[in-house]
């Protein structure tokens, strides 16, 4: 098993800087730079890369504090306006994030009239691989401690071993970056936005699953919503798009339009 220990802030002279916020900026860089790699590769200027991405963080950041607020915690609007922005006080959802970047990259290729998928690919990359640095945070912090477990993977809380929900995301989205890696590398022909759809499946299955293993008996233990997290519902809905776009989709499309048999 994993030992215990907690990491929140880290000296830096005379500030102290929160290990969460500083593991989310490592995210974002590391992200931007795999997707502008990948941008580059794929013959995408690194300008309209880098206008695109400025966009996507910004609308993932104000995704992901909102979708924190009003599925997570309401009391935030207490602190008027100004609560709205104090993230680096903790508190995003990672599915706000996730939606709040899929509207803010579709609006811009739309503003520009450039294809999607221009975009959307190298930003999956990006994406998956700066959502595990980024949950490397999550798991230094012990903010979402998981059910009790002696599973290899748990760590020693100070109560007893228990899963930890933030170790398991990081792992995750380093896991989903990987498949990305060899579904580029062993594809025959460019998947184009099956990338995405690839992603929503994963990422919506093993969210769904790994979230009956959040803690369900500390004081503010996740929100509970006839027996499901909130994020088992966006999972939902990730996984029912994902096969709508990798299955239902292109079957119906043969259906109704049959290639002509060889003769």
């Amino acid at each position: 098993m994993i030992p215990y220990f907690k990491i929140t802030t880290l000296p830096l002279g005379p500030l102290q800087i929160q290990v969460w916020g500083l593991m989310v900026s490592l995210g974002v860089i590391g992200g931007l730079l795999v997707g502008l790699r990948e941008a580059v590769s794929r013959g995408i200027s690194k300008e309209r890369f880098v206008d695109a991405a400025a966009v996507i963080v910004l609308a993932a950041l104000i995704g992901g504090r909102l979708g924190y607020i009003f599925l997570y915690d309401l009391s935030v609007l207490d602190e008027g306006w100004f609560g709205l922005v104090t993230i680096w006080k903790g508190g995003m959802s990672s599915f706000g994030g996730f939606i709040g970047a899929l509207i803010g990259g579709a609006v811009f290729c739309r503003l520009k009239r450039i294809p999607l998928k221009d975009i959307a690919v190298p930003a999956m990359f990006g994406t998956t691989l700066g959502y595990g640095i980024g949950r490397i945070g999550c798991f230094l912090i012990h903010d979402h401690p998981g059910v009790r477990s002696t599973f290899w993977l748990a760590v020693r809380y100070p109560d007893g071993p228990r899963l930890d929900h933030g170790l398991l995301l990081s792992l995750l989205g380093f896991g989903i970056f990987l498949s990305l890696v060899l579904l580029r590398r062993f594809s025959r022909s460019d998947p184009g936005l099956r990338y995405i759809w690839w992603t929503l499946l994963l990422y919506g299955s093993f969210r769904f699953w790994f979230d009956f293993y959040r803690a369900w008996d500390l004081p503010g233990s996740d929100l509970r919503l006839m027996i499901l997290t909130p994020a088992q519902y966006g999972s939902s809905v990730f996984v029912l798009t994902a096969v709508w776009f990798l299955i239902v989709w292109p079957a119906w499309r043969r259906w109704r339009h049959p290639e002509p048999s060889d003769r």
